[in-house]
Order: C-alpha cells, then structure tokens, then sequence
C-alpha cells in the first residue's frame, strides 16, 4: 500500500512540476507586442495624392480557413477543433477564389488568417492571399502568436501565429498596427489573442488623408469596462483624425451587434439570434455613421454544421464613418458561410469635399 501511495505522490509531483515548467516556458515566450508598430512594407512606392474621392472595400473574417459550413467550433458548444488538412484547403481555395474575383476592390480588411498555425496545418495563409492580391500593397499584423494552447484537453489547438491584413490599391503613406489592452489576467492571458487595429493612410488631392482602421474586437469576453477600454483606444484615434479635418473609416469583426440592429425581411432565410453583446448608440458621436446591411447575416453560430434555417446568425461585421463620408452602397455578401463562419461585407463611400 505505501508503494503504492509513494507511486501516486511521484505522479502528483511530476504532473504539477511539468505543468510548471510549462507555464513558466509559455510566460517567458509570451508575445507582447509594442503600443504602436511600424507595418510600413521595403520598397514601397512613395504615396501619391488620390483624385478619386469615391472608394469601395470589402471586410472579411475567413475564419483562418478552418470554420467552414462543414465545421463546428468547441469554444461555440461544438465538439470539433480543425477540419481535416483536405478541408482546410478545400475553404482556403474558396477564399483565394472570392479574393480574386473581387479584383477592383481598392480596400480589402481581412481578420484571422493564419501564418503558422496547428489548426490550418502550418500553412501559410498570408502569403498564399497576398498572392491572390497580386496587384495590391498588402500589409500583416500578427495578433495571436502561442507556441502551444492547451485545448481543449482531448484535442489541443496547439501552436498559433496568426493576424490580420490589410490590402490597397494605392500605396500608403502611413501603416501601423496600434495594440488594444490585454483583457485577461495571467496565465489566461498567454493563451488568447493580443488584439489591435491596423491603422492605414492615404493622401488625397484636396490635401486631407483617408484613414483606414482594420479591427478585430475581443470576443467570449462580456465585462463591459474592458471592452469599453478597448474600443476607446481605437475612438480616440478616429476623433482625433476627424478633427484634423481627415476622412475616417473603420471595419472588421467588432464582436457584437452595431447600435439597434434588428434583420430587414426575411434575413435571407437565415435565423436571427442577437450577438451577447450589442454597441451603444453612444458608442460614437451622433452625427457619426454606422454602415451594415440588415438583410442577411454576417456571421453564425458554431455550434453544429451550417444547416441555413437551423443555426443562429447576426451581424458582427460592419463599418464606421465619419461624418464627412456619404454611404453610396453597403452590403453583406452571402456566401452562406460555405469557407468560413463569417461573410464579407462590402462598402462604397463618397468623401465630402
């Protein structure tokens, strides 16, 4: 019996010195990204004043090419971690495919894509769709880089390093990646995103700059001090550019429902379920807009396949304006969520002269 209790002590002992040693290796790899960094890409042609003063993008979470419509999610009450290597490029040629059928696309915000992750297989995403943007400048910010996230335990998730892009037609003259707080203590903290916004630049002819802002907001995180902290950072940043007399605009993944939002018609034969989390209509200034598209969904739940009717959708993706931009024309893309849990959203804008 005393051996055998010894045995079961070793074992203690070993487990929680391993796991130690674990966490003592992830604190000391851990990510941590400046304030503010420079993502201004070697050899780029010097930014010229625009004439245009009326611009298209488009915003898309591809969901790191690992959540399509075959795929349910464990962090989302599902049971799956990754689709099989033949899926994950399978969705990934659909991205590819979309990406280049959109080529007059002066802006592309993309969120998650993957560098070097477990999850897609070690492909790397980044260059494959900078590829596929062959006649635009395209820009990385990496918001996730873990050398092992430890579940879920029947099924790890492995090593991340992965982020978000930006894509122009025109060159910058200015790209930065501005950090957002970390919303989590540790150890919690080694294992989730560190989230930022891409912050790009553009000189016009009539003096002013259009600023792009590419953000992906904290998600499974409801406290609404640190969201409202995190979302004051990237307002701030806005304001102050409007004030300068600047165009801003700013799109991507926010994580929760813009201010009032209920589905137009019949949602495109989606079900609507409101996000947890919804923005306050006085979250900007009154005379800012919110620019999103109430008849179909952007995004869906994870918690089984996609079955359309089935699982619940809504609308986490969308823009902000400043007052000086006119919204010519916003729309959700709905591509029934074939290559990723989220759909494209596009936006044509006019800038106020």
């Amino acid at each position: 019996m005393k051996k055998i209790l010894k045995f079961i002590l070793y074992v203690v002992l070993f487990v929680i010195l391993a796991f130690g040693a674990f966490l003592l290796y992830i604190t000391l790899t851990d990510y941590q990204p400046d304030e503010v960094e420079n993502l201004m890409p070697e050899n780029i042609p010097e930014a010229q004043p625009i004439a245009s003063d009326t611009f298209n993008l488009i915003t898309w979470n591809i969901g790191y090419a690992g959540l399509g419509a075959e795929m349910d999610f464990f962090y989302d009450g599902g049971k799956q971690v990754r689709p099989s290597k033949k899926m994950v490029e399978k969705y990934l040629n659909g991205i590819e495919n979309f990406v280049k059928s959109h080529d007059t696309i002066n802006f592309w915000l993309i969120q998650e894509v993957d560098k070097n992750s477990h999850r897609s297989y070690g492909i790397d995403e980044v260059s494959l769709i900078t590829r596929a943007k062959k006649n635009s400048i395209g820009i990385f910010a990496k918001n996730y880089d873990c050398p092992f996230v430890p579940v879920p335990l029947y099924e790890p998730m492995g090593s991340v390093e992965a982020g978000q892009m930006t894509f122009s037609q025109y060159p910058f003259s200015e790209a930065k990646r501005y950090a957002y707080p970390l919303i989590a203590s540790w150890p919690d903290k080694l294992f989730l995103l560190d989230r930022c916004f891409i912050l790009t630049r553009f000189p016009l002819d009539n003096g002013k700059d259009l600023v792009i802002l590419n953000t992906h907001n904290s998600a499974y995180v409801y406290d609404s001090l640190l969201r409202v902290k995190e979302l004051n950072i990237m307002k701030k940043k806005m304001l102050k550019e409007y004030n300068k007399g600047n165009y801003v605009v700013a799109g991507g993944d926010w994580n929760a429902n813009p201010p009032l939002y209920k589905p137009a018609g019949n949602y495109d034969g989606h079900r609507f379920v409101p996000s947890k989390v919804q923005m306050s209509t006085k979250t900007f200034p009154e005379d800012w807009k919110w620019a999103f598209d109430a008849s179909a969904p952007t995004n869906r739940q994870n918690y089984q396949p996609f079955k359309k009717g089935e699982n619940g959708t809504t609308c986490l993706d969308y823009f902000v304006l400043s007052p000086n931009i006119n919204v010519i024309t916003v729309k959700t893309i709905d591509l029934n969520f074939e290559n990723s849990d989220h759909n494209p959203v596009y936006l044509k804008i006019s800038c106020v002269k």
